[in-house]
């Protein structure tokens, strides 16, 4: 079984982009990107030095638009994936790449939702200074004891004892002077302590735009890196897409999840590097790629080829329990299998002693049991 893993912000090196833009039509792909970004990527994918690229209203953008048109190189036509690929996850705004890729979201949605996911994280950013630190190694229970001390969040868990830490500059360098025993305290080149509560304003931004936003389902398995759990709902991929922004990555739980489903194979698209390095480590036994420059690409079809399997979501209707929101006695309205409801639609009641409450579809569709 094959998953293919998008790559968060602080994986963008300057000129990463450049070989990708020699296969055919790429260019003209990411000029396209660019305009619907506002900026242009081509140049900062191949000109832009490390401190411009940093830049979150840069960085967030590139980052997403580099990692959809080389997904565009692992398969012939792009439907193929969602047979193809077991699962798909991202961490951090890489998780964008990855609702696109599962056809949650157009590519040019995602491409409007992360300009302004880099904008609002830019803004709240601004408003008091605050950074990032790796914390690597030493005992689980004291690093969180640690972190908690100095009022820092554990706003990455990335498995094998990574930890990241966000929180005001006073705070991590409380944190450098004051480590946890047998732990290494690397200070990291971004510009913000993302998913903390710091990042609170960009969350009221990005759930204004949300609403306005069309979703699909996604066709393959979406390992949502909030908490390592398979979402088939579009409109729950994008909710969890906005308040990802303010909340920490469990990246250990995607991890555990991709073993749970029995991953053979796992894929990082670029910029590659990050996530295929914590794979190699926590997923012993799977086959691990850094797709990073088109050089890679005979091994990772070779790999899409060994691994991958009919997947059981890409030419099926989702479906969907519907939950009775109370405990009682059940009446159905509907009662024949193949009915064809409505969303919003009663499907049944349930009474209480007190009250009687309806159940309704969330979703049109037609009921199969």
């Amino acid at each position: 079984m094959l998953v293919i893993v998008c790559p968060g912000q602080g994986s963008q090196t300057p000129g990463f982009l450049a070989p990708w833009l020699e296969l055919p039509g790429f260019r003209d792909r990411m000029a396209w990107l660019s305009a619907v970004a506002g900026m242009d990527l081509v140049a900062h994918g191949t000109e832009s030095d490390a401190e411009t690229i940093k830049d979150t209203a840069v960085a967030q953008p590139l980052i997403v638009g580099a990692g959809l048109i080389s997904l565009l190189a692992l398969f012939e036509h792009p439907a193929d994936g969602h047979r193809a690929v077991a699962a798909g996850a991202g961490h951090s705004v890489g998780e964008i790449t990855a609702a696109a890729a599962a056809g949650v979201m157009t590519a040019e949605q995602a491409m409007v939702f992360v300009r302004e996911r880099g904008r609002a994280m830019a803004a709240a950013s601004a408003v008091t200074p605050t950074g990032m630190s790796a914390v690597l190694g030493g005992d689980p229970e004291e690093v969180a004891a640690t972190l908690e001390r100095h009022g820092l969040t554990a706003a990455n868990n990335n498995g094998g004892g990574q930890l990241v830490a966000a929180g005001t500059l006073e705070q991590l360098e409380a944190l450098k002077a004051d480590p946890p025993a047998k732990a290494r305290v690397i200070p990291l080149q971004v510009a913000g302590a993302f998913h903390t509560h710091h990042m609170a304003p960009a969350v009221d931004v990005l759930a204004g735009y949300a609403r306005a936003i069309s979703t699909h389902d996604p066709r393959t398995r979406l390992v949502s890196n909030a908490d390592g759990a398979v979402v088939h709902d579009g409109r729950q991929v994008l909710k969890r897409l906005v308040s990802q922004v303010s909340n920490p990555v469990r990246w250990d739980l995607c991890m555990e999840t991709f073993k749970d489903i029995g991953v053979t194979g796992l894929i990082e698209i670029p910029p590659a590097g990050t996530l295929a390095n914590l794979a190699k480590r926590g997923l012993p036994g799977v086959e691990v790629l850094a797709l990073k420059t088109p050089d890679d690409l005979e091994a990772a079809h070779r790999m899409v080829r060994e691994h991958a399997q009919p997947s059981e979501v890409a030419d099926n209707p989702t479906w969907r329990l519907v939950i009775a929101p109370a405990k009682g006695t059940v009446t159905y309205t509907v009662t024949e299998a193949g009915t064809t409801v409505p969303a919003g639609s009663v499907v049944a009641t349930v009474n209480t002693l007190r009250d009687s409450y309806s159940v309704t579809a969330p979703h049109g569709g037609r009921v199969i049991e």
